[in-house]
């Protein structure tokens, strides 16, 4: 199930990267929605660490994530991972399987260009 928020950036953490090649990096949207404006830590894993280069503190963005939880030791714990990144009146930013198609007509056939003989 994904969720989507829009607020300004408040921080991009640098990349962690842990003993065992696992990699992560950590941005905080500033949420102006309700009486109080709420900071949300939203982290990036693997390969999805790059969509935050373009990105800059203040900009304003739409992001999409997954809440994912977890047990440890008794205790629960939460974490959102982001998957795709809109900055405002900007490109999406995210994995190509998410990208829409384009409009129909507005692409060639890998058989336009196929001759009508068989090769046997």
């Amino acid at each position: 199930m994904s969720y989507e928020l829009t607020g300004k950036i408040k921080l991009i953490q640098e990349t962690q990267t842990f003993n065992s090649g696992f990699t992560k990096r950590e941005m905080v949207v500033t949420v102006e929605e309700g009486n109080y404006p709420q900071d949300i830590n939203l982290e990036f894993l693997k390969d999805k660490i790059s969509l935050l280069d373009s990105l800059s503190v203040g900009q304003t963005v739409t992001v999409s994530f997954d809440i994912r939880g977890r047990e440890y030791n008794g205790r629960y714990f939460n974490n959102l991972v982001g998957w795709r990144i809109q900055p405002e009146g900007g490109v999406v930013a995210d994995d190509a399987s998410y990208q829409s198609a384009p409009p129909a007509g507005q692409f060639d056939s890998p058989f336009d260009s196929m001759d009508d003989d068989i090769p046997f």
